[in-house]
């Protein structure tokens, strides 16, 4: 009787275990980032209109609100671009070439490079500040809550040069990036100066320009003016108002902090693209940068038509692009010198992909 139990307890134990083994799996499916283009032809021009009928010209700079709208530096088309989370592009500032403060089509750019927004609660105002590279300055764009585009303003700046000062007093040369913290100070990559700058807004709304980090061209970590940065071209900053700099021609991701402290965390100086931990990894040509509230980073590495992420324990690695310059949507994409990158509240990343006249997205799913 005994064998007998054994080999029934035998046969049930291998019946269960045939049936367990017939259950669907409960695993999730493998997530990647996968690329998709939110609007453009990918053919150089301007038009309005939804997703892939519009048209960009070397789009540079991304920025995006609370509400998943779109803001967009249309370099060569000396505009500011939105589009509404649902992809409809329109114009919101800009006509032709030149400097025009004024609202909507009745203002001026000249090549402007970057954008960045802040939304102030209280009075449900939104405002989208631009890097307008060649005429060196720094300008602002109001929409109120009823999404009506207020003036342009200048924020600061006046002529080409190196000048610290209230509103038109101060003095940029090719800012190129800015950004914006909680307290609506705002960051510039004055990438001619060598330097990052802060603006701090006082209580009539002027901008009052100081000097962050920098001072002449080369590569010094250091206090303030003591470190030194090669053409800074993208500025993004943190919910701890430390700020992370693309120094293109340092080929490294720098970090300032409240203390303005410059340290040179990730990459190694070396042109490359190799993946791994703080200066083992490479990048070359970085030109923007973004940061999420976990503070992870991401960048907009051009010259490898890469987007790259740090983690917040400084693991650098490739989410999409394979180092070859083309255009592809999908896991497997490809762009053309990507310049601009921004990261929404959900952990979406948008990308001007400047050489190829779009504005992708990125996100983490299952493909």
């Amino acid at each position: 009787m005994k064998i007998r139990f054994y080999r029934y307890s035998i046969l049930i134990l291998g019946m269960v275990a045939l049936l367990a083994s017939c259950k669907p799996s409960t695993s999730s499916p493998s997530r990647a980032w996968v690329v998709t283009t939110l609007a453009g032809t990918g053919v150089a021009g301007f038009a309005n209109g939804r997703g892939t009928s519009a048209q960009f010209h070397d789009p540079r700079g991304v920025a995006v609100d609370s509400s998943g709208n779109i803001y967009v530096a249309d370099r060569e088309n000396h505009r500011i671009r939105k589009i509404t989370a649902n992809g409809v592009v329109s114009t919101l500032a800009g006509s032709t070439w030149g400097f025009e403060n004024g609202r909507g089509a009745v203002a001026q750019f000249n090549l402007p490079s970057d954008v960045a927004v802040y939304q102030h609660k209280p009075s449900g105002k939104t405002y989208v500040y631009v890097a307008d590279s060649r005429n060196q300055r720094i300008r602002k764009i109001t929409i109120d809550s009823n999404d009506n585009v207020g003036d342009v303003e200048t924020l600061a700046g006046s002529t080409w040069g190196f000048e610290n000062g209230r509103g038109a007093a101060a003095k940029f040369h090719d800012p190129r990036d800015v950004a914006v913290d909680s307290a609506n100070n705002v960051y510039v990559a004055d990438s001619l100066n060598h330097s990052i700058r802060k603006i701090a807004i006082d209580s009539n709304g002027n901008g009052v320009v100081s000097t962050l980090a920098g001072s002449t061209w080369g590569f010094e970590n250091g206090r303030g003016a003591a470190a030194q940065f090669s053409i800074p071209s993208g500025v993004a900053v943190d919910t701890s108002d430390n700020v992370y700099v693309a120094d293109w021609g340092n080929h490294r991701i720098r970090k300032i902090t409240a203390a303005r402290r410059v340290s040179s965390p990730f990459g190694s100086g070396t042109p490359g693209s190799a993946n791994g931990r703080g200066t083992a990894a490479q990048f070359n040509r970085p030109s923007g940068v973004a940061v999420d509230s976990a503070g992870n980073v991401y960048v907009a590495d051009r010259e490898n038509h890469r987007i790259r992420k740090i983690t917040a324990n400084g693991v650098v690695s490739t989410i999409a692009g394979n180092g070859t310059s083309g255009f592809a949507d999908g896991a497997a994409a490809q762009f053309n010198g990507p310049r601009g990158v921004a990261v929404d509240s959900a952990g979406n990343v948008y990308v001007a992909d400047s050489g190829n006249n779009r504005i992708r997205k990125l996100e983490y799913r299952v493909p």
